[in-house]
């Protein structure tokens, strides 16, 4: 099942987003559950991130979203996990 997890950043949090980055492309690589990932941006800023998950069911992305070291670290404002379809490329 395919799961698009959409975070928005908490304002005035990226020193939060880089001092965690190492932390959470970590996570996504133990776990091999993401199969696409990148930063939401304002203009050159980030302000959240894009993260489809493949995983079993809902509960499954939700036990991921709370595992991640950015969620962990408060970097969040909020997060949605919306089931998805892939239907181009």
């Amino acid at each position: 099942m395919l799961i698009a997890l959409i975070a928005r950043d908490k304002p005035g949090a990226l020193q939060t987003r880089l001092d965690n980055r190492s932390a959470h492309l970590a996570y996504i690589e133990e776990t091999g559950v993401v199969s696409q990932a990148g930063p939401l941006l304002d203009g050159d800023s980030m302000i959240g991130s894009l993260i489809i998950l493949d995983v079993e069911d809902l509960a499954a992305a939700q036990s991921w979203a709370d595992g991640d070291p950015y969620a962990k670290a408060g970097l969040f404002q909020s997060v949605e996990l919306i089931p998805w379809k892939k239907v181009i490329g």
